[in-house]
């Protein structure tokens, strides 16, 4: 199966949900008037985008059918899938790797998927020729170092990890050490999908970060945010909320395969302005996929 077969294959729940709520809208409009904008405002809501992007969206179109004197409801449909390109279309979706090592910080709430993203993104760069350092700094989840392990074990990537319930901060810094000493070109930091509160996820996340910067000054470092696609509108709440915690600079959203709810990628990417670099469409180490806007939407529609 070629890349862009695997995307629309895996986002097919998405892109029926969304033909079933918007071909009434392409189809049941003979001219571009009040009622189809107003239409088209509801399908969109209705197909996950959320109340603020799908009202950015038809403002948008309304401006681009005014200024190019379009009259035709076809015309729209080329404009709207546009107008969803561009906004996809936020900062480079490549990990940023020019240094030796690099690091990769994971963060998100537990059960999104976070340490098999980490897997397969290692599993990846390891096919690249990389040398990868696993941190299994998630120690408050007796499963995640031993999940980690594993994906360790099978891509080909060193890991350090200490008991359950040590100190995240120390296993970064231990992680650190080792990554140095061994040459690793790419760092994939795992941390604690929950804490007992925000306040103490933010001074965990606020240590780890001080460790990366006082240890690796000029790496280059991603804070790379995984969010499960299934949850739609509260995917997005989540993201707000370690963006506002962690200074998150990149998204992977995972479980597209397993949802209709896909059109949350475009209101995430929107109302963050931040980048969504990976997709996950399915089980396998390649279904976790680089995020490219165009392909995304000419799947989703």
């Amino acid at each position: 199966m070629g890349f862009f077969d695997k995307i629309k294959s895996g986002l097919t729940k998405t892109r029926n949900a969304m033909t079933a709520v918007l071909s009434s809208v392409f189809t049941g409009f003979s001219e571009i008037d009040d009622d189809f904008y107003d239409e088209l405002e509801e399908s969109l809501i209705l197909a996950d985008l959320g109340v603020e992007t799908s009202l950015k969206i038809v403002k948008q179109l309304r401006d681009r059918v005014r200024s190019n004197g379009l009259t035709k409801v076809e015309d729209a449909q080329i404009q709207l899938k546009q107008i969803m390109v561009d906004m996809l279309t936020v900062g480079s979706t490549e990990l940023p790797l020019s240094t030796d090592p690099a690091v990769i910080l994971v963060i998100g709430v537990n059960g999104v998927g976070k340490t098999t993203t980490i897997g397969k993104i290692a599993k990846q760069l390891i096919e690249q020729g990389k040398k990868v350092t696993l941190i299994a700094g998630d120690t408050f989840r007796a499963a995640a170092a031993d999940q980690l392990q594993i994906w360790a074990e099978r891509c080909g990537a060193d890991i350090v990890r200490q008991h359950e319930g040590a100190d995240p901060a120390s296993v970064v810094f231990d992680g650190i050490q080792a990554a140095k000493a061994r040459k690793s070109n790419v760092i994939i930091i795992d941390t604690a999908g929950r804490l007992h509160n925000k306040v103490n996820l933010m001074n965990e996340l606020n240590k780890i970060s001080r460790i990366i910067s006082r240890e690796l000054p000029e790496a280059d470092k991603e804070v790379l945010l995984v969010l499960d696609g299934t949850t739609g509108q509260n995917g997005l709440i989540q993201a707000k909320q370690f963006k506002e915690i962690a200074g998150v600079t990149a998204l992977a959203i995972t479980k597209l395969d397993g949802t209709a709810k896909g059109g949350i990628v475009v209101a995430v990417a929107d109302t963050l302005q931040i980048p969504v670099k990976f997709i996950g469409v399915g089980e396998q180490a390649d279904d976790l996929m680089p995020f490219v806007a165009q392909d995304f939407v000419d799947a989703l529609m």
